[in-house]
C-alpha cells in the first residue's frame, strides 16, 4: 500500500514562509500525479496545487498563485510545497495526495486522488 507522509508544517507569522514535504513509499512514485489540498475547521477540503508526473506542468488555486510553488523530486519520492508570503487565511491542515491512474496531466478533483497523507498543520498568526 502506498503511504504518504507530510512534514514541515508549523506556526509562522504573516508574511513568513514554510516548505512542506511529502515522502511517498513504493517504487512507482514517478507514475503519480501529485497534489496538495488543505482543509480548515468547518470548511471543505480545497485544492491548492498539483504537478504532473514529469514536473512539466503545474496548476494552482488562484489565491496562492505567485506565493506557492509545487515541485517534485522523483528520485527521492518526494513532492514539496514552498509557501511564501503566508497569510492568516492560509491556516489549515495541508494534505498531500497521489493520483495513480488519471489520464489527465493534472487534476484538481479530490475524488480522483487515490492516496492521501495524514496532513500537517500550518498556522499563520501574529
Amino acid at each position: 500500500q502506498v503511504q504518504l507522509v507530510e512534514s514541515g508544517g508549523g506556526l509562522v507569522q504573516p508574511g513568513g514562509s514554510l516548505r512542506l514535504s511529502c515522502a511517498a513509499s513504493g517504487r512507482t512514485f514517478s507514475t503519480y500525479v501529485m497534489g496538495w489540498f488543505r482543509q480548515a475547521p468547518g470548511k471543505e477540503r480545497e485544492f491548492v496545487a498539483a504537478i504532473s508526473r514529469d514536473s512539466g506542468y503545474t496548476y494552482y488555486k488562484d489565491s496562492v498563485k505567485g506565493r506557492f510553488t509545487i515541485s517534485r523530486d522523483n528520485a527521492k519520492n518526494t513532492v514539496y510545497l514552498q509557501m511564501n508570503s503566508l497569510k492568516p487565511e492560509d491556516t489549515a491542515v495541508y494534505y498531500c495526495a497521489a493520483d495513480r491512474d488519471t489520464r489527465l496531466i493534472v487534476t484538481t478533483e479530490p475524488g480522483e486522488y487515490d492516496f492521501w497523507g495524514q496532513g500537517t498543520q500550518v498556522t499563520v498568526s501574529s
